[in-house]
C-alpha cells in the first residue's frame, strides 16, 4: 500500500527530533519498546507506535551489577516530555506498559508476557544503564504520547467511560506476575520488543553494541500474516535527494539518481546490514533511521518519478515480536511459551529485586 511522503515526514519528525522510547536499553536510558502498538492498534491491528517506530539507540556499555540491586517496589522513569522522574509502582508500570504496547482485546497470555517483558526489561536498565545522566531514573517514557508507559491520568483519558474495565482487565493479569522476572544467568534480561518481524527476529549486535545470548534471532513466521507486514513508500527523486544529503555527508549523489544505490548486503536474518548509496557504505538501520523506515528489511525500487522503499515487519526486529506473540497466544500457547520462544536460554522466576 502506497502512502504519501507527507504523513511520513510527520511521522520522522515526531519520531526522531523528539525523546522518544527506545526497545533496548541504552546508555541514555530510554525505554525497551517497540513500536508502541497499543496507541492505535485498538482500532486497527496491528498499528505500531514510535518506535518506535523505535530509536534504534545502543545497548549501555557499563558492566551489570556485581551483586543485585536491593529490592525496589518502583520503577524509576524519565518523563521526556518534562524531564521529570517518575517512580511508579511496578504493578502500575507494568499496567500502563501493556496499555501503550498491545491492544486491550489481545489474548490474555500475549498481554501477560509484554507485561513481563516490559518488567524485565526495567530491571535490565537499571542494573546497567547510566542513570545518573537521567536524575536517578532508569530509562525514559513519555506518557502524554503513550510511548513506553501510560500513567493513570493518561490512561482514564485514553480509555475514557471503558477506563474501569479494561484497567481491572489488565489488573487481573498482571497483579499475579508482579515478582516474575525473565532472567537470564540468575539476572534481569534485557527483554526488548517490537511490532512485527520479517519473518525472523534480529541478532542485538547488528542493531545496537552488545551481543546477548538470548537476543540471537528466532524464527517468527506468523508475523508474515500480520496486517502492516509489508509496506511500500514512495519518495520523488528531490525528496530522496534532500533527505540522502541532510542526513548523511560525503555522498557523491551529483550523478544520474539510477546510480544512488547499489550494492546491498544482509544480515543473516534478512535486514540489510550495509547498502552502498552515493558511492559510500551505510548501514541498513541508519538508512533507516534517515528515511523514517518502518524497518531495515527492505528494498528501494527506482521508478519513473523517484523511489518506491518496501519494507517488512515493524520495529528494530529485536527480542519479542508483539504480533508473533499475538499468534502464539491465539493458538493456545502461554506466557511462558512465548517469552521462552523469543528469549532462548532465559526462564521465568520469582524475583523480589
Amino acid at each position: 500500500m502506497k502512502r504519501s511522503i507527507l504523513p511520513i515526514l510527520l511521522f520522522c519528525l515526531l519520531t526522531f527530533c523528539l525523546p522518544l522510547v527506545s526497545l533496548l536499553p541504552q546508555a541514555a536510558g530510554q525505554a525497551g519498546a517497540s513500536s508502541s502498538l497499543g496507541q492505535n492498534a485498538a482500532e486497527v491491528q496491528p498499528a505500531p507506535a514510535v518506535s518506535s517506530p523505535e530509536s534504534t539507540t545502543p545497548l549501555p556499555s557499563a558492566p551489570p551489577a556485581e551483586t543485585p540491586a536491593p529490592a525496589e517496589d518502583v520503577i524509576r522513569v524519565q518523563n521526556a516530555s518534562t524531564g521529570q522522574v517518575l517512580e511508579i509502582p511496578v504493578l502500575e508500570y507494568m499496567i500502563g506498559a501493556v496499555a501503550s504496547e498491545m491492544p486491550i482485546t489481545w489474548p490474555d497470555e500475549a498481554l501477560k508476557a509484554q507485561g513481563i517483558a516490559a518488567h524485565s526489561y526495567a530491571l535490565y536498565q537499571r542494573d546497567h544503564a547510566d542513570t545518573e545522566a537521567l536524575g536517578g531514573a532508569w530509562f525514559s517514557v513519555d506518557p502524554a504520547r503513550r510511548q513506553g508507559c501510560m500513567t493513570t491520568e493518561v490512561l482514564q483519558s485514553y480509555w475514557g467511560e471503558d477506563y474501569e474495565a479494561n484497567y481491572q482487565r489488565l489488573k487481573t493479569l498482571l497483579e499475579p506476575l508482579v515478582h516474575t522476572v525473565l532472567l537470564y544467568e540468575g539476572a534481569p534480561a534485557a527483554a526488548c520488543y517490537h511490532a512485527i518481524s520479517n519473518g525472523r527476529t534480529e541478532a542485538s549486535q547488528l542493531v545496537w553494541n552488545e551481543a546477548l545470548p538470548y537476543l540471537q534471532g528466532v524464527d517468527s513466521p506468523l508475523d508474515k500474516l500480520a496486517e502492516g507486514y509489508e509496506e511500500t513508500v514512495s519518495y520523488t527523486t528531490q525528496q530522496m535527494y534532500d533527505m540522502l544529503a541532510t542526513q548523511f555527508s560525503g555522498l557523491d549523489l551529483s550523478g544520474s539518481a539510477d546510480g544512488w544505490f547499489g550494492e546491498t548486503s544482509l544480515t543473516p536474518a534478512g535486514y540489510v546490514d550495509t547498502i552502498q548509496v552515493g558511492g559510500a557504505f551505510v548501514k541498513g538501520t541508519q538508512l533507516r533511521t534517515a528515511l523514517s523506515l518502518r524497518s531495515s528489511c527492505f528494498t528501494i525500487q527506482r521508478t519513473e518519478d523517484g523511489f518506491d522503499v518496501t519494507t517488512l515487519g515493524y520495529g528494530h526486529g529485536v527480542g519479542l515480536s508483539q504480533c508473533g506473540a499475538q499468534a502464539m497466544a491465539a493458538q493456545g500457547q502461554s506466557c511462558q511459551q512465548i517469552l521462552s520462544w523469543y528469549f532462548p536460554g532465559t526462564s521465568l522466576a520469582e524475583y523480589p529485586g
